[in-house]
Order: C-alpha cells, then structure tokens, then sequence
C-alpha cells in the first residue's frame, strides 16, 4: 500500500493520546515500532523497525506499507472516535 506522508502523519496526529501503546498492544508490538511506523525514529533495535518504505518527495513524499495491520487499527481508533 502506498499513501503520502502527509496523510500518514495526519492519521497519526488525529489519534487521541494514548492510541500508540493501545495499538501495540493489540498487535503484540513494541511501542517504538508503532512510532516507527507512523514517522518516528526510535532505532535502538533492528527489531523495532517496521515495514515502511519512506520516498521523499513534494508534500512529505510517500510511503509504501508492507503490512496494514498497524493502520488498519489506527483507523478503526479513528472510526469508533466518529461513531460517538
């Protein structure tokens, strides 16, 4: 999957506090390889990088996800935010 940077850290801004220890709970991650995800270079451990692929371009550039799971579950946060 590809999205922008921009839109990738528009996500992440939206969450509400708390919302990145949530996720790698949910998913079994450590925390810093959520942060990781959403932008973040928290690098103390290979193992805490995730999947992403940052391009720089106009706008932020975009990223490729090689795995969803961690914004699928930002977006269901955002969603069950909406529904309330």
């Amino acid at each position: 999957m590809v999205i922008s940077f921009e839109e990738l850290r528009h996500i992440k801004d939206a969450l509400p506090h708390g919302s990145m220890e949530q996720i790698a709970a949910e998913l079994h991650l450590d925390i810093d390889a959520v942060r990781n995800y959403f932008g973040a270079e928290h690098f103390e451990s290979p193992e805490k990088i995730v999947d992403v692929h940052f391009e720089k371009g106009v706008g932020g550039g975009s990223v490729r996800l090689e795995r969803t799971d961690i914004l699928e579950a930002a977006q269901r946060i955002l969603d069950s935010m909406s529904v309330q």
